[in-house]
């Protein structure tokens, strides 16, 4: 089991390895502590009150296509606040995460991405579907990835926890997936469908915890039912020769990147004709 030493680095062990590598993603507890949380929460809580710019799709419903009146949101969804908000780069989380992807995925990850997903109380619509991570992304040789998942709320089954189907990332190609709501100019949301046999691993986590999923196990979320919001920031690292080939292509994560940009990303022969 992960801990949190002393002097602010967490440290997992190799069971925490282990299961991630086999499972394609792995509960780490306690990452951050009340406190942290409750720092980065108020920055959190700012870009749901808008009170920090986010220009054009970067701020969306994930549950929605891009019509949807912002009041309306059941999955808010900020991307990339650490570009809009610079003054948030370098704070503990990442920190902290860096850490641990590397000793994950090992040398030569960096921040590819982060964002923000809060589901809105009593929106029983505020469903990630099923997907995998890879096919959002464009083909690169080395797909090293561990994209961190951040509980600011105590993450349940009635608010939308994540949910995990480990058997995926032994299968030798990703799964279909295709646009939920039109194309990527009416949603950025993709989704693949779960099948017979599938089984379906349910993480419920606690404020200060993280799930650690990477680029191939097939994941999603519940709506929720609750009367408070379900709050998560991600971030994701990704080796540094990837995230030099994706900014080369022009993609940089934001939904705001190119229309033909977007429309080649994922894997030519199994998300891409």
């Amino acid at each position: 089991m992960g801990t949190l030493r002393p002097d602010g680095c967490y440290e997992i062990d190799d069971d925490d390895r282990r299961t991630f590598e086999e499972q394609g993603f792995v509960h780490l507890r306690g990452v951050l502590t009340e406190d942290e949380v409750a720092e980065l929460e108020a920055v959190y809580d700012r870009f749901l009150r808008r009170e920090i710019e986010v220009p054009g799709k970067d701020y969306c419903d994930m549950a929605g296509d891009y019509g949807r009146d912002p009041s309306d949101y059941s999955i808010v969804n900020v991307m990339l606040p650490r570009r809009y908000h610079p003054a948030w780069q370098g704070n503990v989380y990442e920190t902290r995460t860096s850490g641990i992807a590397r000793q994950l995925c090992g040398n030569g990850m960096t921040i590819d991405y982060d964002q923000l997903l809060a589901k809105q109380p009593y929106k029983e619509d505020a469903v990630f579907a099923w997907h995998q991570d890879m096919a959002y992304w464009p083909d690169t040789e080395d797909r090293r990835t561990a994209t961190f998942w951040l509980a600011v709320d105590d993450s349940t089954v009635a608010n939308g926890c994540m949910r995990f189907v480990p058997a995926t990332v032994r299968e030798p190609s990703l799964r279909p997936h295709a646009p939920i709501f039109g194309g990527r100019g009416e949603s950025h949301a993709l989704a693949t469908e779960l099948r017979a046999g599938d089984e379906v691993v349910t993480v419920p986590i606690a404020r200060g915890d993280c799930t650690v999923h990477n680029e191939r196990v097939m994941h999603g979320s519940g709506g929720n039912t609750t009367a408070g919001f379900r709050r998560a920031y991600v971030v994701a690292y990704r080796s540094e020769d990837t995230v030099r080939i994706e900014r080369e292509l022009g993609f940089t994560h934001s939904h705001n990147d190119e229309g033909e940009v977007l429309d080649t990303v994922g894997v030519e022969g199994e998300t891409s004709a």
